[in-house]
C-alpha cells in the first residue's frame, strides 16, 4: 500500500469518526433543547379505549359520535368508507336582519376515504360521467380529480371483526373557518367580514341517526359592517350541517323534456354512443314506487299506495290557527297523484311533541318540514335536496315567513276588493286569510314536488270566461296553480259567485302524471317513447302548455307573471276599471280610529304597483315573440312574432291609458293624508318605466328582425317609433298647452333617444336554464341609432314649429329647452 493511499484512508476514517461524534453530540443536545422530529406520543394512533374512554358520551347512528372532555369524535365504520354522502348546510339561527333561519347555504356530495394515517373528505362531482365499464371512464376520472375538503389524523382503530371502525377528532372542521361549512361568501362581502373569531366559535351539538349525522355549530365572524348589534363588530350564526348517506341503489331516472315544466339536473355523459360530448338531463322527483304485492292492481288501473309516502310535517312554531290550512294545501295534491296512479301519496302530519321525541328536529334531513320563520320577509319558498346521481328528492323544506300574510293581504285587496267585501279592510277574517294561506301552501308544495313556475298557463283561458261563475268554479282562474295567476282581477261587480283564485288544475294533474306515473319493466331510455306519446296526446292544447318564467327581457308576452287570460288589453282594461273603483274607497276601507295612515299609504302603493303590472303585460307584446316548444314530429314553428295588429293595438292602449296622464290615480285626499310631496314623481316614474321598456334594445332588435323576415306583415321599428312620437308629443301639431306630467314624459322620451345614440352593444347573457332571455344587439351597426337620430331630427322641427304657436309660457319654455337638448345630443361639441 502506498503512502498516499494509506494517508487517504486514514483521512477518511478520521472524517467518518468525526461525523459520528458530531451526530452523537448533536443528538444529545437536541434531546435537551429541541423537540424531536418524532411526534409526541399524544398525537400517535392510540388504543381505542385510550381515546373513547369510559367517560365518553356516545350517540349511536350512521357514525357513532363520542364526546370526551369537550372533544368530539366520529367513529366511522370501515364499511362506510368510499360511500357517497350528501352534505346539506343551513343557517339555522341568524343575527337580526341578516336573513332567515333554515336557508340552505351549501350542498355537496362527500366521500370519506382512508389513506395511510389520515382520513380524507373529498368533494365528489357528478357533472361529468361515463360508465366504469367503458375505456373513456379512465379519462373522465383523470380529468375530474376530486378535491380534498379536509384531512383528519386517525386517533384510534376499533378492532372489531364484525364492525371495524376508525376514530377521528372533528372539532376543527366545525370551529375553524372551513368555508364549505360556514358563512356564504356573499354575506362575507356584504358585511365586510375579515376573519373567524375562534374564541367565540364552538360546537353546539352533534347528533347521529341511522342514516344521517346532524352537527350544529356557532360561528362568530369579525365584521366591520354587521347588519345589527353594530357595537360588537361581529356576527354570530348557528349553522346546521346535515350529512345523509345516499341510497345504495339510485332511483331510476326519468328524462327531462322541455315541453313539460320540471326542475331537472344535467350530466355530461362521455359514455354515450355519440360523436360529441352530450348532456343528459333528468327530473328531480320523489321515489314513488309500486309495492310488489300491488303491481297487478296497478296494471288493472286501480289506485295503489306507494312503497313510501311523501310526508310533510308542519313546524311546531306555526301559529295554531294556520296549521289546518297549511295541511290542506299539502294534501290538495292528492288529486294530482291519483292521476299518476297513487292514492295517499302525499300526507301532512304534526311533528311529535318534545315529550314524545326530544330529538326530533326540522333540520334532520330525514324529515320534510313546512318551517315557520319569524322573519319580516314577505314571502314563502319551497326548495328541495336531491340525489345528483338520479334526481331523487331526499328532503324538502318549505320556508314560511311570517310576513307572507301581509303580501297576501295586499294582493287580495288590490286585485279583488272592487267586487269582494271580504277583501275590504286591513285585517282579514281568519277564514279568509286561512284560504289564502292554503293557496300559497299548495303552490309552494308544487315546487317541492319538482314543478317550476308555469307562467304560460293562465293565457289558456278566454278573458271573459274569468267572469263566469260556472267556468271558474270548474276550472279555477288558471290551468296551473304554479302560474303567478294570483287572484281574479278581471271579475267585475255583478259577477256573482265567480272564483277568485286557482286550484290544482288540469296542467298540474298532467305534469304530476307525466313525471310520477310508473312505467313498469322499462329502462329510463325505453320510457322516452311513452313519455313523448303522453305529450303528443295534448299537443296544441293551451291547457297543457308549459311557459317558462322569464327574468329580465320579457320576450314571450304569453308567459308573464301576474297576468290572466288570453288578451292583455282586455284583461288590463277590466283590471284598471276595478282599480278606479278602489281608489275613491281607499280611505274608507283602511279607516280605523286611533291609527295613522300607514296602511292607506301602503295600499295606495299597491294600487300603483298593480297598475304598473298591467302596463307591463300590454307593453311586452310590442317586439314580442311567442315560444311553444315542439319536436320534429310536431308541425309549426317554435317561435312566432306577435301579430302586427295586436302590437299596434297595444301601443295605442299604452298611449291612451298611461301616456295620457291617468288623472284618476291622482287622489288629493290620499296625498293630503300620506305625503308632503311626490305625486308628480310617482306618475313620471310609472310612465318612464314603460317608455324605457318599449325602447329597450332587445325589443327594438326583434322588431327589426321581424320586418326583415316578414316585410309589411310585421309591425316595424319605424312604425313603432313613429306611433310613440305622435302619441307622446300629440300637443305639437295644434300648439296646445302641455301640462307638468306630459312635459316630464316628453323630456324622458328625449333622454331615452339620447341613450340610444350612445348605448353599448348588448351581449348574450347566461340563460340560467331558460329563465333569462336576451337578444344580442350591435347598437352602432344596427338601424336603432339611425332611427333614433331621425326621430330627434323630426322632433326638433316639430318642436320649433310648436314653440312659435303655443300661447302658454311654461309650454314655450319647455319646447325651447327640449329643442336645445336635441341640438346638444346631435352635436355634442
Amino acid at each position: 500500500m502506498t503512502k498516499k493511499l494509506r494517508f487517504a484512508l486514514l483521512t477518511l476514517a478520521f472524517i467518518s469518526s468525526y461525523q459520528t461524534t458530531e451526530a452523537q453530540i448533536f443528538k444529545k443536545k437536541k434531546s435537551k433543547t429541541e423537540k424531536s422530529d418524532e411526534k409526541p406520543s399524544k398525537d400517535k394512533i392510540k388504543p381505542y379505549n385510550k381515546v373513547v374512554t369510559k367517560d365518553a358520551k356516545t350517540d349511536k347512528g350512521l357514525f357513532d359520535v363520542h364526546v370526551v372532555a369537550d372533544k368530539h369524535y366520529y367513529e366511522i365504520p370501515d364499511s362506510l368508507f368510499n360511500k357517497e354522502m350528501l352534505m346539506v348546510s343551513r343557517i339555522s339561527k341568524t343575527a337580526s336582519r341578516i336573513g332567515f333561519g333554515g336557508g340552505k347555504i351549501n350542498t355537496q356530495v362527500l366521500r370519506w376515504e382512508k389513506k395511510d394515517k389520515k382520513v380524507l373528505v373529498r368533494v365528489v362531482s357528478h357533472d361529468v360521467v361515463a360508465a366504469d365499464s367503458l375505456p373513456v371512464h379512465e379519462a373522465v376520472v383523470n380529468s375530474n380529480f376530486e378535491p380534498v375538503l379536509y384531512a383528519f389524523d386517525i386517533k384510534a382503530f376499533k378492532k372489531d371483526s364484525l364492525n371495524p371502525a376508525t376514530v377521528i377528532a372533528v372539532d376543527d372542521i366545525f370551529t375553524k373557518d372551513t368555508k364549505a361549512f360556514g358563512m356564504p361568501e356573499f354575506y362575507r362581502k356584504r358585511y365586510k367580514v375579515s376573519r373567524l373569531d375562534d374564541s367565540r366559535s364552538f360546537i353546539e351539538s352533534i347528533k347521529s341517526y341511522p342514516l344521517n349525522v346532524e352537527a350544529r355549530h356557532v360561528k362568530t365572524y369579525l365584521a366591520s359592517a354587521p347588519p345589527s348589534n353594530g357595537s360588537l363588530g361581529s356576527i354570530s350564526l348557528e349553522i346546521n350541517n346535515s350529512m345523509i348517506l345516499l341510497p345504495e341503489e339510485p332511483m331510476k331516472r326519468r328524462y327531462f323534456d322541455r315541453r313539460v315544466g320540471w326542475f331537472a339536473r344535467g350530466q355530461v355523459d362521455y359514455g354515450l354512443d355519440a360523436q360529441e360530448s352530450k348532456t343528459v338531463t333528468f327530473l328531480d322527483r320523489w321515489r314513488l314506487e309500486v309495492k310488489e304485492e300491488d303491481i297487478e292492481k296497478y296494471k288493472r288501473g286501480e289506485l295503489v299506495e306507494p312503497k313510501k309516502q311523501i310526508v310533510y310535517y308542519v313546524d311546531r312554531a306555526t301559529p295554531e290557527q294556520w296549521v289546518p290550512f297549511i295541511k290542506q294545501g299539502i294534501e290538495d295534491w292528492q288529486v294530482a297523484f291519483e292521476a299518476a296512479g297513487f292514492k295517499n301519496a302525499i300526507i301532512a302530519k304534526d311533528p311529535p311533541t318534545k315529550e314524545e321525541d326530544p330529538e326530533w328536529s326540522p333540520e334532520d334531513v330525514r324529515y320534510s318540514v313546512v318551517r315557520y320563520l319569524a322573519s319580516p320577509i314577505p314571502n314563502a319558498n319551497g326548495p328541495h335536496v336531491s340525489d345528483p346521481r338520479s334526481g331523487e328528492i331526499l328532503e324538502s323544506d318549505i320556508n314560511w315567513y311570517h310576513n307572507v300574510m301581509t303580501l297576501l293581504r295586499n294582493w287580495f285587496f288590490v286585485q279583488t276588493a272592487a267586487i269582494n267585501p271580504d277583501a275590504r279592510g286591513v285585517d282579514f277574517d281568519d277564514k279568509v286569510m286561512g284560504r289564502l294561506i292554503r293557496f300559497v301552501s299548495s303552490h309552494e308544495v308544487g315546487h317541492t314536488l319538482g314543478l317550476p313556475h308555469n307562467m304560460g298557463s293562465s293565457v289558456a283561458y278566454p278573458v271573459d270566461s274569468l267572469r263566469s261563475a260556472s267556468f271558474t268554479k270548474k276550472y279555477g282562474t288558471a290551468p296551473s296553480i304554479m302560474d303567478y295567476a294570483r287572484f281574479n282581477y278581471i271579475a267585475q261587480p255583478g259577477d256573482e259567485g265567480v272564483a277568485l283564485m286557482p286550484d290544482i288544475g288540469v296542467y298540474d294533474k298532467y305534469a304530476i302524471q307525466w313525471g310520477y306515473k310508473p312505467i313498469l319493466d322499462k329502462t329510463a331510455e325505453e320510457e322516452k317513447k311513452t313519455l313523448d306519446s303522453w305529450i303528443l296526446e295534448h299537443a296544441g292544447d293551451p291547457l297543457y302548455r308549459f311557459g317558462h318564467q322569464q327574468v329580465g327581457d320579457i320576450v314571450d308576452p304569453s308567459s308573464q307573471t301576474e297576468d290572466l287570460g288570453d288578451d292583455a288589453i282586455k284583461a288590463s282594461s277590466y283590471g284598471i276599471a276595478n282599480l278606479k273603483r278602489i281608489v275613491p274607497k281607499l280611505v274608507e276601507w283602511t279607516k280605523e280610529d286611533g291609527k295613522n295612515y300607514d296602511d292607506l299609504e301602503t295600499l295606495y302603493g299597491q294600487v300603483i304597483s298593480q297598475y304598473n303590472r298591467y302596463m307591463g303585460h300590454v307593453s311586452n307584446n310590442v317586439g314580442g315573440v311567442y315560444e311553444h316548444h315542439k319536436t320534429y314530429e310536431q308541425e309549426g314553428a317554435v317561435y312566432t312574432p306577435v301579430a302586427k295588429a295586436h302590437q299596434a293595438n297595444c301601443m295605442a292602449f299604452i298611449q291612451e291609458e298611461l301616456f295620457q296622464t291617468p288623472y284618476w290615480l291622482l287622489d288629493q285626499d290620499i296625498f293630503g293624508r300620506t305625503q308632503y310631496s311626490g305625486f308628480v314623481e310617482r306618475i313620471r316614474s310609472i310612465q318612464v318605466r314603460t317608455l324605457n321598456n318599449m325602447l329597450s334594445l332587445g325589443k327594438m332588435a326583434r322588431l327589426i328582425e321581424n320586418e326583415t323576415a316578414n316585410g309589411s306583415d310585421a309591425y316595424s321599428l319605424l312604425q313603432m317609433m313613429g306611433d310613440l312620437r305622435k302619441g307622446i308629443w300629440s300637443e305639437l301639431p295644434a300648439g296646445r298647452k302641455i301640462d307638468t306630467y306630459r312635459r316630464n314624459l316628453q323630456k324622458a322620451h328625449i333622454d331615452r333617444l339620447a341613450y340610444l345614440m350612445t348605448a353599448e352593444n348588448q351581449k348574450k347573457k347566461p340563460d340560467f336554464g331558460g329563465y333569462q332571455k336576451s337578444t344580442v344587439v350591435n347598437t352602432s351597426q344596427s338601424d336603432i341609432r339611425s332611427l333614433a337620430r331621425a326621430e330627434l331630427n323630426s322632433l326638433k322641427r316639430e318642436i320649433r314649429n310648436a314653440a312659435s304657436r303655443t300661447s302658454d309660457q311654461m309650454s314655450k319654455y319647455h319646447l325651447q329647452d327640449t329643442a336645445e337638448r336635441i341640438n346638444m345630443i346631435l352635436d355634442p361639441k
